[in-house]
């Protein structure tokens, strides 16, 4: 699908199809476009878009590549799907009038774009372009936000009822993968806005803009730090906590072995089978040997709780 957005006559204009194209055009969204739809724009514009393979290579040069009249960028944007974060990729072709963006999937952060353009109303496609890198910081500090909340939920959850349910170790992993995604994500950012602030392709009105940028994405890569050594704390407590509760349950096995020793060694010398047993023919021998079995039992426990073993 297409969708390009124009001023005509001062008018502001979000259209979608291939039979509306013009030169007044600035910026041009393609979701999931046809081969059709991909020839059509590169014959129009005069370009040459990324193909799949390229968009998803990580080398620096196809992460950035600038000329003397366009700028390629590729970026991952987060998506998520099975409560996990997946990094999809999203192009962008700058030049100075307008911007082309590619992608596969609908993204939030577009539609937000959207609704900033229409308030807006940006004249060139770098206008727009730096509205969607600044509206994907925005997004990217809620979602950092939104998993600092859910670790404290889980650490609250760690101190009042000591949960030590395998739930808990694998949202902490959940967590953990999702902020080293995270973190890639914005590292990446971090690199386009330094190569963005060396270029000479921006108006100098829009410099001051991406130092601010990239200092908001230096602060999330801090806070990202501070979620994934919580995590990792987490991570440790909960192993902790399964020791403790491991170590108490065999605390508790050996106490009742060892409780119950004395009666069986009372048990055993009256099951063997010697001739000459006195007590054996006494009418008190067997409540002697019940009495016996029961006071060694009841001294042994009373030792452990004197020692507070138990």
């Amino acid at each position: 699908m297409i969708t390009h957005t124009s001023i005509e006559n001062g008018l502001f204009k979000v259209e979608t199809g291939l039979e509306s194209l013009n030169k007044n055009i600035f910026w041009i969204d393609l979701i999931n476009p046809t081969k059709e739809e991909i020839e059509r724009i590169e014959e129009y514009f005069g370009v040459e878009l990324f193909t799949s393979q390229e968009s998803e290579e990580i080398e620096s040069s196809s992460k950035y590549n600038e000329t003397e009249n366009e700028i390629g960028i590729n970026l991952n944007f987060l998506r998520k799907e099975n409560n996990k974060h997946i990094n999809d990729p999203v192009s962008f072709i700058l030049r100075k009038d307008f911007l082309i963006t590619q992608r596969e999937h609908e993204y939030k952060t577009f539609q937000d774009t959207y609704k900033k353009v229409k308030s807006i109303r940006p004249k060139t496609g770098i206008d727009v372009f730096l509205t969607i890198l600044d509206t994907r910081i925005d997004f990217d500090a809620d979602l950092i936000e939104n998993i600092t909340e859910q670790v404290t939920g889980i650490s609250r959850g760690l101190v009042k009822d000591n949960t030590i349910e395998r739930e808990v170790l694998l949202k902490i992993t959940t967590f953990q993968e999702s902020t080293i995604s995270i973190r890639e994500n914005i590292i990446e950012k971090q690199r386009i806005l330094s190569a963005i602030l060396k270029s000479k392709f921006f108006p100098q009105e829009d410099y001051e803009n991406i130092r601010v940028m990239i200092k908001d994405v230096g602060s999330l890569l801090d806070h990202t730090s501070f979620n994934f050594e919580r995590l990792e704390f987490l991570q440790n407590t909960f192993l902790g906590l399964v020791d403790m509760e491991q170590n108490r349950i065999i605390k508790i096995f050996t106490v009742v072995t060892v409780i119950f020793m004395p009666p069986t060694l009372i048990a055993s010398m009256y099951g063997m089978n010697f001739k000459f047993m006195p007590e054996l023919g006494k009418t008190w021998g067997y409540p002697l040997a019940i009495g016996l079995m029961v006071l060694s039992s009841v001294l042994t426990l009373l030792f452990f709780k004197r020692k507070r073993w138990l």
